[in-house]
């Protein structure tokens, strides 16, 4: 089981829970939390035991967006020292670390539910829009907040946030900056829904115990794939090429013998292959765009 410094990482029955666990700094976002965000979804795609992920917060924030006690220069990366620079360099361009995590999370082989405990600001809630399942406290609050500290909108929230609430909300969340409720991100869209602080893990769990107890593994990583990725799609004929790969595939693969199996004798279904290996590329025309 891997260890890190700003997170609490677990796997139980099948759920892989990942705390942000920075609680004195409100969960505050650094380098060194980006880093390990990204390494504990190397490790739940590679643990075939992980069936779903839930992250969540520890103490009263779910994260109050970047750490800036680095002060005036905290998003200067070219004035930051050589660790924070290095760790945001891909194809000799400085990125925009919280984008390095979202587009990690992107490509997440297991579900991921987000359960908000509370403030999320800024990255705090960029990072959630590529979760599948948002579940949030009564006690959260959101804000995209970048036009009030003087920068943009980052993680690739401007193609995750329009296409979960809609092109006029998102400006307005993103122009005026302002906080709002779990309420408000509830009748928009944003969150699924909102529970009572002590319900709400058992709620993100009860809806992961639902896919892993019922599901076959392959197809749910699959579905991830076609779902997320058709989102940008220009025709649905890419949707029926990658849907009939897909199931030309998995038609005659073990677990759909076994799910039809299970299903006509009245019993639980015990799939047996393995997203580890068993997964099918249906994307020999899915090229994502290089970075420039």
């Amino acid at each position: 089981m891997p260890t890190f410094e700003t997170l609490l990482y677990s796997v139980e029955d099948g759920i892989a829970t990942i705390t942000l666990n920075r609680p004195e700094k409100l969960n505050a976002f650094n380098t060194k939390m980006m880093q390990e965000m990204i390494a504990a979804f190397d490790e739940t795609d590679a643990d075939d035991n992980v069936r779903v992920v839930i992250v969540t917060g520890a103490g009263r924030a779910f994260c109050a967006g970047a750490d800036l006690s680095a002060g005036a220069e905290t998003f200067n990366y070219d004035a930051r020292e050589a660790v924070h620079r290095e760790a945001r360099m891909r194809e000799g361009v400085q990125r925009d670390g919280g984008g390095l995590l979202t587009l990690r999370i992107f490509e997440s082989l297991k579900p991921v539910i987000s359960a908000c405990n509370g403030a999320a600001v800024g990255v705090g809630v960029t990072m959630q829009l590529a979760m599948d399942i948002r579940l949030a406290s009564d006690t959260a609050r959101y804000g995209f907040v970048f036009a009030r500290r003087g920068l943009n909108p980052e993680a690739a929230s401007s193609w995750f946030l329009p296409h979960l609430v809609g092109v006029q909300t998102a400006l307005e969340w993103c122009y005026t900056g302002r906080i709002f409720p779990a309420s408000e991100a509830h009748e928009r869209g944003l969150v699924r829904s909102v529970h009572a602080p002590d319900d709400l893990l058992p709620a993100a769990k009860a809806i992961a115990r639902e896919i892993a107890d019922n599901t076959a593994p392959v197809s749910v990583a699959l579905t991830r794939q076609l779902i997320w990725r058709m989102a940008g799609a220009r025709h649905p004929m890419e949707a029926h090429q990658a849907d009939s790969r897909g199931i030309q595939s998995r038609g005659k693969a073990g677990d759909a013998r076994e799910g039809v199996t299970s299903f006509l004798e009245k019993r639980p279904p015990n799939y047996p292959d393995k997203v580890s290996k068993d997964l099918p590329d249906i994307w020999d025309h899915w090229t994502p765009p290089a970075f420039s």
